[in-house]
């Protein structure tokens, strides 16, 4: 019984607080006006994660910042770069060092006989 007590105060505990911030933000709405917030990368990360574990649902309820819709394609932007790898991919063939370079015509001018007649 006393479990019970203690989670029904900490769940209106709880409340209380989700129901201040969410005053709080239009406050800072009614303060902001009509303009557009413009967020950095970092925010856009951190509002996308958070957001994408709530869900569409519970975000229509509570985010008045920004859309749902917003946070959610930010977060489809978000894993589509941790998961992009085109940066990283090289077409062709590596290059060959300097010194190995050097090395092969070196070899190719001290030994005519061997190999490929166009390294001469």
């Amino acid at each position: 019984m006393l479990l019970m007590a203690l989670a029904g105060w900490i769940n209106q505990h709880q409340l209380k607080i989700i129901e201040y911030q969410q005053e709080e933000i239009r406050v800072f709405r009614e303060l902001h006006g009509k303009r557009r917030l413009r967020f950095n990368d970092e925010q856009r990360c951190r509002l996308a994660a958070k957001g994408k574990l709530l869900g569409r649902k519970l975000l229509r309820e509570f985010a008045t910042i920004v859309k749902p819709d917003t946070i959610l394609r930010w977060h489809r932007t978000l894993i589509a770069r941790k998961w992009d790898y085109s940066s990283k991919h090289r077409f062709g063939r590596p290059r060959i060092a300097n010194k190995v370079q050097q090395l092969v015509v070196q070899f190719a001018l001290e030994n005519r006989w061997w190999g490929y007649s166009k390294l001469q």
